[in-house]
């Protein structure tokens, strides 16, 4: 008793202490559309200042003592690790002539580069990065072997940043070349043959600013990056670029941002001059290129809002062949081309699929998943006719299974090296829903609850509710053990498929997106409502977290209705809409936001903008505000004026807790076993004593 009341008076002076952390104000305003915009923390924008960092460490202090305080009382951590220890193995990345696995060797290290050429064979190790750098920061992001799979290039983000660098090393020997290309962001690296590669280079000179990633470089192996020759150059042009390899063409598209016309260039590789010719122009926003094999075209039509695949000749590019039509409520995610066969995997509401065509679109096979299951292609074997795929949900690890095309059979794989174990609780111990519910405007809203078989649905239940809802992104049932050890402790998760998302088609994108943004947020909102309506939980007892997009929807929707949620949890999120596009790769997103600089957009914009729709006379609920000192997506600032204005108000009694992760980047302190599931506890320590108090 005498123990726990210690621990009570703890939490409660960490939390007196974190409502007296000071934050100063410059008053300091703006004029956007003759509108003035105060803005009293604008010099938490210089994010390097002697002022600005130590007001960070301040605030970490305190979000650290208090985590640490109360993730002792839980048991998250050990048994985030345990359940761990029950997982299959992965199947390996077939690339090339190669298989490869990332695995961890010390769990307080970077995980090491595995490469094997037969799915029977022992793996061996080819890249330990701890060995090269001797920087527990340092991680290998992708690999990218040769056409003769004799030379691997591979990247590496070296402090989380979107910066990265890459280097080279000798299949067979396992030696490192000399090679080092830096300032590489945004980039695959395409081969040409085994001579050299192609990336993106940035140029900037200060990581926040406005991206300068604008031309495309090849770089010969064995010369020094000074002496890389330049592809392509958009400095002077106003559009968003990108490129793959096929055969032997270097294929590149050009997007204007106004007009949203995309122009496809091809680069013969056996010219060493790369000059670009151009082979057609199509509306971004009704073509989708999947792939350019032999002067066919591949593509999927927006204009069909579930997907399709098609096919046109370059020198005939108005006559379309359609290879696999539209079918009507069944998501296209994903169309993998190989010789012979056309793959592709459907989501229709909870159910996953495979079907498999020829190139003249007749049908070949279909293979189900599980309901509430997603297979994930890996390969395809052409000398056994099987199809390699990985098959989770939100509380079953990845299984591998191999898929044969002739006889329809679907068996799991593994060997000694790729093994198997059991389920870590059986098939039934969790259920998963699948409901929609309506919008403001009387849509059909997707949500996927998940919760213990048995947990009484009687509105008393700690709850997690999540969504995205940007950019079209299809989000996808992921298994975390995090998660199911919140779920297993009586806890009940949820994700809402808003609108600005993908989820169900093209257009549901396009109307959660500009001036149709709100949709998302009063989506999102829509669906705590309905948890509480049905009795999931209650608002003394919800939480909602997002990343990135879905830091901006969760700020918003503690903004716009506090008095649903008892703890927030924003990762990484965009919260001065009004400064977004000032930074880094913001001004990218003026489709998917609106400008601030168009007077009806900057309304939109002001609407919403969680940093400038706080209020003086409102107590948010408990926030912890995740950031990431190296994030150059989305930049740390937005956090921490956020941070400051919702703790610099008397109304507010409930803590507000802004931690930055260092050495990190967008996706949070990740480099090492370690730190993740530390991140991974962290989270849900706080969601949960938050929730029970």
């Amino acid at each position: 008793m005498k123990k726990s009341f210690l621990f009570l008076l703890f939490i409660s002076q960490t939390i007196f202490s974190q409502n007296n952390l000071s934050t100063k104000k410059i008053p300091t305003s703006y004029k956007l559309h003759n509108v003035s915009i105060e803005d009293n923390y604008s010099w938490l924008e210089e994010i390097k200042s002697v002022a600005t960092l130590n007001w960070v460490k301040e605030q970490n202090d305190v979000t650290n003592l208090h985590i640490n305080q109360i993730v002792g009382e839980y048991d998250f951590e050990k048994k985030i690790r345990k359940y761990n220890t029950h997982n299959s193995s992965n199947f390996p990345r077939k690339k090339g002539g190669y298989f490869f696995s990332m695995y961890y060797k010390e769990k307080d290290k970077p995980s090491s580069l595995f490469i094997r050429k037969k799915l029977e064979d022992p793996p061996t190790e080819l890249i330990d990065t701890w060995a090269i750098f001797k920087d527990r920061n340092v991680v290998i992001e992708n690999y990218y072997p040769s056409k003769s799979s004799s030379i691997v290039a591979f990247k590496t983000s070296n402090d989380g940043s979107d910066v990265k660098e890459v280097r080279f090393i000798n299949t067979f020997k396992k030696e490192l070349y000399d090679d080092v290309l830096k300032s590489v962001k945004f980039s695959d690296i395409e081969w040409n043959l085994d001579f050299g590669v192609f990336y993106k280079k940035n140029s900037n000179q200060n990581r926040i600013e406005k991206d300068s990633t604008f031309q495309i470089m090849y770089h010969k192996i064995g010369t020094s990056q000074n002496e890389d020759l330049l592809v392509y150059d958009a400095t002077n042009k106003a559009v968003s670029f990108d490129f793959f390899t096929t055969r032997d063409k270097l294929i590149i598209s050009e997007k204007n941002a106004i007009t949203q016309i995309t122009t496809y260039y091809k680069v013969s590789l056996s010219d060493e001059s790369f000059q670009l010719v151009k082979l057609f122009e199509k509306d971004s926003e009704k073509f989708k290129l999947l792939n350019y094999i032999n002067d066919l075209v591949y593509f999927s039509s927006k204009e069909y809002d579930w997907g399709d695949v098609r096919s046109f000749h370059v020198n005939d590019i108005g006559n379309e062949k359609t290879i696999v039509p539209q079918i009507y409520s069944h998501l296209l995610l994903q169309s993998y081309l190989t010789e012979n066969y056309l793959f592709c995997v459907y989501k229709n509401n909870n159910k996953y699929a495979i079907r498999v065509y020829d190139y003249n679109g007749n049908f070949i096979k279909k293979f189900d998943a599980p309901e509430g299951s997603i297979f994930k292609i890996k390969y395809y074997d052409k000398e056994s006719n099987n199809l390699f795929v990985e098959m989770n949900s939100y509380t079953i690890y990845n299984y591998n299974f191999k898929l044969n095309l002739e006889t329809g059979e679907a068996n799991p794989y593994f060997n000694q090296y790729i093994k198997a174990k059991p389920t870590l609780f059986p098939f039934d111990y969790f259920i998963t829903k699948h409901v929609t519910y309506k919008s403001n405007d009387n849509k059909d809203i997707p949500l996927t609850i998940v919760y213990k078989k048995g947990t009484p649905i009687d509105g008393n239940n700690p709850t997690l509710l999540e969504a995205y809802g940007g950019f079209g992104v299809i989000s996808l049932p992921s298994y975390s053990t995090s998660l199911l050890s919140f779920i297993e402790k009586g806890g009940v998760y949820a994700f809402a498929e808003i609108r600005g998302g993908g989820e169900k088609g093209n257009q549901w994108a396009i109307d959660g997106k500009g001036l149709k943004k709100n949709n998302s947020f009063n989506d999102f909102i829509a669906a705590a409502e309905f948890l509480i309506k049905e009795k999931y939980t209650s608002s003394n007892r919800l939480a909602i977290s997002g990343g990135s997009n879905g830091g901006l929807v969760v700020g918003v929707a503690m903004t716009k209705r506090p008095d649903l949620f008892k703890v927030v949890i924003p990762e990484v999120g965009v919260f001065d809409m009004l400064k977004f596009d000032k930074y880094t790769i913001g001004n990218h997103h003026y489709q998917e936001y609106g400008n601030p600089n168009i007077k009806l957009e900057f309304e939109s914009l002001l609407s919403y903008s969680p940093y400038h729709n706080i209020k003086e006379d409102v107590n948010y609920p408990t926030t912890l505000i995740i950031t990431s000192e190296n994030d150059d997506r989305v930049v740390p600032l937005h956090s921490y004026k956020f941070a400051a204005h919702l703790q610099n108000r008397t109304a507010q009694k409930n803590p507000i807790y802004l931690l930055e992760y260092s050495d990190s980047g967008h996706y949070g302190k990740i480099s090492t076993y370690d730190s993740y599931v530390k991140r991974q506890a962290d989270f849900y320590s706080f969601l949960w004593f938050h929730l029970n108090k």
